[in-house]
């Protein structure tokens, strides 16, 4: 029986550290954690260990696993359990890390220090929710022979635009000859910038051909960028998080949205919310997996109470409502006040963002009765804090009451 502990989770600032559970002191010999080190956009992540001790030898049971990206779907950079101290850099601005723990002895574990540093900037590429936005240095066009003014897309008709010293595109996930494509745990949409020499008849360089791919893992945008036939070794992945919000709303009919902050309630009012995701590909649809209520901003373990869990509910109050779009979601509850505490409740809830009608995504599972530590490994997630909730004072609702 494992001591209650948690470990893995993103760690999004640009610098810091991570290590095995209750390290420096041995390890729990059950242990599989994963870290999501996600830094800015156009920017590395350089994970350096300063600190392994488990077992030795060819790594089997006990281990550290460094990917350069997501878990699932990305290359592995090295797995380690002892001896020297490597660094690893990203070739994107997500590394993870997994530690794995199941063998009779436990040692003392390891510590790593990340921190993020700048990519190359001869091309730079942004996944936003509505567009792809891609960036070209004329400098780097021009030192390969290549002309700013003959570059398009699939869609020659989608044009970019040009400054003295850059060629950017904006391109739609709908439009301009993007490509979607999509497999169990991830969808892409892919375009290829054209380029050719800037001689006027014959040329002896290769045409540039610059793919352009944003990757969405279940709900986490991936970026790719390469060029293809050996030209330059451009290789540029961004990845982001949706971009999901969660409101509250007056009634039950989600009309009139609650714009303040904090929002006042009465104890045991009806608090009824709406998921929203904001992507401007129709074929999505939002699930909503967890969500956790704390009497603070910063801490949701320690003393935190469960509304839905696993996509099970757990408050005896908490009901759904139907929503007329797939890319929203609406459920109430009602609201409490922590005992011992000030009144402020914030909220923290994880939503997945799955294919529309993908019978095989999370979406469709419903409520799953495993431990967090399980499933944080297995999806990808999105984490939206909303609140503080306040509760009035029973005063002063008498106060008001007598006006």
């Amino acid at each position: 029986s494992a001591e209650d502990y948690s470990c893995g989770g993103l760690l999004s600032s640009s610098s810091g550290t991570l290590q095995s559970p209750f390290y420096p002191r041995n390890y729990p010999n059950n242990a599989d954690c994963v870290w999501e080190i996600q830094v800015e956009s156009n920017f590395r992540v350089t994970l350096t260990f300063t600190d392994i001790q488990m077992e030795g030898g060819r790594c089997l049971s006990d281990y550290v696993e460094i990917y350069d990206g997501p878990l699932h779907s990305s290359p592995l950079l090295g797995k380690i359990c002892s001896g020297y101290y490597p660094t690893y850099t990203s070739s994107s601005n997500l590394l993870s890390v997994r530690f794995h723990s199941n063998s009779r002895y436990t040692y003392r574990g390891f510590q790593a220090n990340y921190h993020s540093t700048p990519a190359d900037d001869s091309t730079t590429l942004l996944c936003l929710p509505d567009y792809m936005h891609v960036v070209v240095s004329r400098y780097f066009l021009q030192s390969h022979g290549y002309s700013a003014w003959n570059l398009t897309l699939n869609d020659p008709l989608c044009t970019p635009n040009i400054t003295s010293n850059s060629v950017s595109f904006d391109i739609p996930y709908t439009r301009c000859g993007t490509v979607r494509e999509g497999n169990n745990d991830t969808i892409s949409y892919s375009n290829t910038i054209r380029g050719s020499s800037s001689g006027t008849l014959i040329t002896r360089n290769r045409n540039l051909l610059l793919h352009v791919n944003c990757k969405m893992l279940q709900n986490t945008w991936a970026k790719t960028m390469y060029v293809a036939d050996d030209n330059f070794e451009v290789n540029e992945t961004q990845y982001e998080r949706y971009d999901v919000n969660l409101t509250f709303y007056n009634s039950s009919s989600f009309s009139r949205p609650v714009y303040d902050s904090p929002y006042r309630v009465g104890i045991n009012q009806n608090l009824f919310l709406q998921a929203s995701l904001h992507s401007s590909d129709p074929s999505l649809e939002l699930f909503l997996d967890t969500c956790v209520a704390s009497p603070t901003r910063h801490n949701f373990t320690t003393k935190s109470y469960p509304i839905i869990e696993n996509g099970c509910a757990k408050d005896p109050t908490y009901a759904t409502y139907y929503s007329p779009f797939k890319h929203t979601l609406r459920f109430k509850f009602n609201a409490f006040q922590f005992i011992q505490s000030n009144p402020e409740v914030y909220l923290q809830c994880e939503l997945v963002v799955c294919r529309a009608y993908d019978y095989s995504s999370r979406c469709y599972q419903g409520c799953l009765r495993r431990s967090k530590r399980e499933a944080s490994s297995e999806k990808e997630s999105v984490i939206v804090v909303a609140g503080p909730i306040q509760l009035w004072k029973p005063e002063i609702m008498d106060e008001l009451g007598s006006e």
